[in-house]
């Protein structure tokens, strides 16, 4: 392997870089500044470097720019920051200087990781963070870094960017903080990156304009995901009052990602029940039934062995299964083994029509409920 200077003889054969780098310990600020941008424009004159050469070169152009004026090293850092060659070592600085110098890599630098990203953020003022959130793609980890740093001002500058993107729980963040800042209220309606329900969840908070845009955009979604963003707001609203444990909403995900490779069968509802807990099982178990999970969850907490042999036999769930859920409810309840045994015959001799046709009438009294 080669080593520094042996490289650095290497890139400077060129016949015009011998006379730039003897430059380089010039004191003259104005002959610094001829040779920065003498090796800027040979580095954008050729093919993409090696990594060792490519590193050279942003070593070279860190070491030249240090003592330069921040006009100087915010031109450098303009000229590189869309780069996707640009070195690596040259970008990471140009990120951590002033805002000024700081802001054109920030906002379009393809070198700079989401690691590099949710450091800056973490590290520094809120310039470089407005910066950050305004680059053309935001991942949802410096999303979630720029919520939990960003002021409000660069919170909506995030909302405002099409290309950002926010999990589930780093959306309900910025939408409490905007219901508190009336100027945050345009960017959260007007901005692309919230779920329709946290959107409507603003409806009565805006003002009128921002009301009406609220229902336009209602007006053009899909059936589809309308429905699927009311439930997810539903859910969220459920687990907020405590109508839902608060594994729900991650134990129905896991369901859905299973149901997506295959059908659900009694012995991946077994098989929920040992490694994912109750929640993962009792939604498992109530889409099988069709009963709604308010019902299954009732009859487990009440410890109704009678209710659930129903439940389990219209989910077509074996005795075994069966029995061995009935001693997980009981838990620590004296002669649990034996009090679901006793139940063991009745399931037996229960016909799984009896069973649908209960559930028929479970749903009916469920919807009056509702109602």
């Amino acid at each position: 392997m080669k080593d520094h200077a042996l490289v650095e003889t290497d890139v400077l054969k060129d016949s015009r870089l011998p006379q730039l780098i003897a430059l380089a310990d010039e004191a003259s600020s104005p002959r610094r500044r001829q040779l920065l941008r003498a090796l800027t424009d040979h580095f954008f004159g050729q093919a993409p470097l090696p990594p060792s050469e490519n590193g050279l070169y942003g070593a070279l152009l860190s070491r030249l720019s240090e003592q330069m004026e921040t006009a100087v090293r915010a031109e450098l850092s303009a000229r590189f920051a869309d780069a996707p060659h640009a070195p690596r070592n040259l970008i990471t600085r140009l990120a951590h200087d002033a805002a000024e110098v700081a802001a054109p890599v920030l906002r379009g630098s393809p070198v700079l990781t989401d690691d590099d990203l949710v450091n800056i953020v973490r590290q520094h003022g809120q310039d470089h963070i407005r910066a950050v959130s305004g680059r053309a793609n935001v991942s949802e980890a410096v999303s979630e870094a720029i919520v939990a740093h960003g002021d409000d001002q660069t919170l909506g500058a995030l909302l405002r960017n099409r290309g950002a993107r926010l999990s589930r729980a780093t959306s309900e963040a910025a939408v409490e903080r905007a219901k508190a800042n009336p100027e945050l209220h345009a960017a959260t309606v007007e901005g692309a990156c919230l779920p329709v329900d946290l959107v409507n969840e603003m409806y009565f908070l805006v003002e009128a304009r921002l009301r009406q845009q609220i229902l336009e955009q209602n007006a053009r979604l899909d059936p589809a995901l309308l429905e699927a963003a009311l439930a997810a707001g539903r859910t969220q609203v459920a687990v907020d009052q405590g109508d839902l444990p608060a594994d729900y909403a991650d134990s129905l995900a896991h369901v859905a990602q299973l149901r997506a490779q295959g059908p659900l069968t009694p012995t991946a509802l077994a098989r929920l029940m040992r490694t994912r807990g109750a929640t993962a099982f009792l939604i498992a178990l109530s889409e099988l039934a069709d009963v709604d999970f308010h019902t299954v969850k009732s009859v487990a907490d009440r410890h109704e062995l009678d209710a659930l042999a129903v439940i389990c036999k219209a989910a077509d769930l074996d005795r075994a299964i069966f029995l061995t859920y009935a001693v997980v409810i009981l838990g620590a309840q004296d002669n649990a083994m034996g009090k679901a045994a006793a139940y063991g015959g009745m399931y037996q001799d229960l016909t799984r029509a009896a069973a649908l046709r209960t559930l028929r009438f479970w749903r009916m009294r469920r919807t009056a409920q509702a109602a």
